[in-house]
């Protein structure tokens, strides 16, 4: 695998294309230069309140995997990519068996850094708001801490290989990302009581997380 250290702006970097005649794995370690609001590939820009992003100075941008959205905070995520074409090893033709080689390196990675986690096997979870919101449901190979999301994990397939992409937090707050949604109040408060208990983030060693995991990923 090699690894490529990525800054600049979250649309730039979404809009990156799958490289051509890729030889090996890569590990794309982001760092956003602000804050966006990422809608999955299926997602209207009209999910986002246009007013609350650009009062908040965040950007919207699309990515090209699928799932709800999430809020990336430069300085409260971490955000990582694997790209990987289909001759690589690690691939696997099985959506959903796809996803358990990445999350098991998330996995040893938070337990490195002395956080006990669980790699999710089931299927795509259906909750009231999975669709809209990324750490408001569990897919194949996310991991929790508990009963809690703790690492997303969405994906792109084409003909020759496979982005996938990943984000853990330090800690996880609903209202980050429900506050720049178009929502009505009262779907607002139900959404943020649903989605209360169903995530968590790492605290304090958010940093240490991206090191754990980039050295995992490198070594897989």
């Amino acid at each position: 695998m090699r690894l490529l250290n990525l800054t600049g702006a979250a649309g730039d970097f979404h809009g990156r294309p799958f490289p051509p005649d890729l030889t090996e794995g890569e590990v794309w370690s982001f760092e956003p230069t602000r804050s966006a609001l990422v809608l999955g590939s299926a997602q209207d820009h009209t999910v986002a309140d246009a007013h609350a992003t650009a009062a908040a100075g965040v950007d919207v941008v699309r990515r090209r995997s699928g799932g709800g959205a999430v809020y990336v905070d430069p300085a409260r995520s971490v955000w990582v990519d694997v790209v990987l074409p289909t001759h690589d090893r690690r691939w696997s033709n099985d959506v959903r068996e796809a996803t358990y080689w990445l999350g098991g390196a998330w996995q040893r990675a938070l337990d490195g850094i002395g956080l006990e986690s669980r790699l999710y096997r089931g299927g795509l979870e259906q909750t009231p708001w999975g669709r809209l919101v990324c750490f408001a449901a569990l897919g194949p190979g996310e991991v929790l801490i508990g009963d809690r999301k703790v690492v997303g994990i969405s994906q792109r397939r084409t003909r020759t290989g496979a982005r996938f992409q990943c984000i853990a937090y330090d800690r996880w707050d609903p209202a980050d990302v429900l506050d720049l949604l178009d929502l009505s109040a009262e779907d607002r408060r139900t959404a943020a009581a649903d989605l209360a208990g169903r995530a968590t983030g790492v605290g304090e060693v958010l940093d240490d997380l991206r090191a754990a995991i980039i050295s995992e990923l490198l070594a897989s």
